[in-house]
């Protein structure tokens, strides 16, 4: 099953190591959804967590954040 996350990487990280990170992502199986513009972010679609928790592990010292891509609510 496959799932959309938003991940954030950190305003410093140099154009190549977002591209290692991006190459890492259509090597894990996942594709890139959307590029952001005003942030170092990207939405990605994974195979698995499994896919992810590696792409994590690989790419700790660049990524800022991740969160599953999700409909939100307000109350």
């Amino acid at each position: 099953m496959t799932k959309n996350f938003i991940v954030t990487l950190k305003k410093n990280t140099p154009d190549v190591e977002a591209k290692k990170f991006l190459d890492s992502v259509h090597h894990a199986g996942g594709s890139i959804v959307h590029e952001f513009d005003i942030i170092k972010g990207y939405t990605i679609k994974v195979p698995d967590v499994l896919h992810l928790n590696k792409l994590k592990e690989k790419h700790n010292d660049v990524i800022e954040n991740v969160e599953e891509d999700k409909e939100v609510h307000a109350n």
